[in-house]
């Protein structure tokens, strides 16, 4: 109701300029403007839509403005935080940061696109931040994942975020135990680690620099300057094309 409202007051104003001033208008002719004001609509609702599809796209636009100066103002939390697994190639001239839910069903849905685009592209930096926030085995999960990469390091914790991404099963300490064996990880040192101070202070960085960027669900992406919250409709490949024109 109020883009309606909104959309008929930018409307009126392309309206001819009436012959009294706006200001000083008398309740009959306030009335009189207003039910003008209905009638061109009515007899006119493609400009309504106009109007509102303007006031759309102007919020896309401030968005996307302040999303880019969020990305500049947290730039080092976000690419160089120093505890976050970093993949695909780490040199490459493009960063994709996601955070990830390893509960959240559209995460394990594009994960396997995601795979196949950083693969095929191998010029893509990739960073995973867990940002756990939908149920109690997603905390599980994810200090599971941080727990293992500190205990094992890089290459455990990618085939522990495979395997969890890939797991349609409930997420607890026995099936966490279990997992722990396939990777070949020391179950007992990653189930205790999962609740130290180390890997909680992990999250809870996660959770206030998700908080600072007003990230509110999952997957959230940063592609270069460029946040996406959620997958677009034609993937992420128009978002690290316009990453690459940016540098140059």
């Amino acid at each position: 109701m109020k883009a309606i409202l909104t959309a008929a007051a930018l409307t009126a104003t392309a309206l001819p300029a009436l012959a009294f001033d706006p200001a000083n208008m008398s309740e009959a002719e306030k009335a009189a403007f207003g039910e003008a004001v209905r009638d061109y609509l009515m007899a006119n609702p493609d400009v309504l839509v106009e109007s509102i599809n303007v006031l759309e796209e102007r919020r896309v636009a401030d968005e996307a403005k302040n999303d880019k100066l969020l990305v500049q103002n947290n730039k080092d939390a976000i690419f160089d935080d120093g505890h976050s697994w970093v993949g695909g190639n780490p040199e490459g001239d493009v960063t994709l940061v996601e955070f990830i839910d390893y509960r959240c069903g559209v995460c394990k849905k594009v994960n396997p696109e995601l795979e196949k685009l950083i693969s095929a592209d191998g010029n893509i930096r990739w960073i995973l931040k867990e940002f756990p926030i939908l149920t109690q085995e997603s905390d599980l999960a994810a200090r599971f994942a941080v727990a293992v990469q500190q205990e094992a390091g890089a290459d455990a914790y990618k085939k522990a975020h495979d395997a969890l991404m890939e797991s349609r099963g409930p997420v607890n300490l026995e099936s966490l135990t279990a997992l722990a064996g396939e990777l070949g990880v020391d179950d007992k040192a990653v189930l205790n680690r999962m609740n130290t101070e180390e890997v909680s202070a992990v999250l809870r960085k996660n959770r206030q620099l998700a908080e600072q960027m007003s990230v509110m669900g999952t997957p959230t992406f940063i592609i270069g300057g460029e946040m996406l919250r959620g997958v677009p409709a034609d993937g992420l490949q128009g978002a690290i094309a316009r990453a690459r024109a940016e540098n140059g």
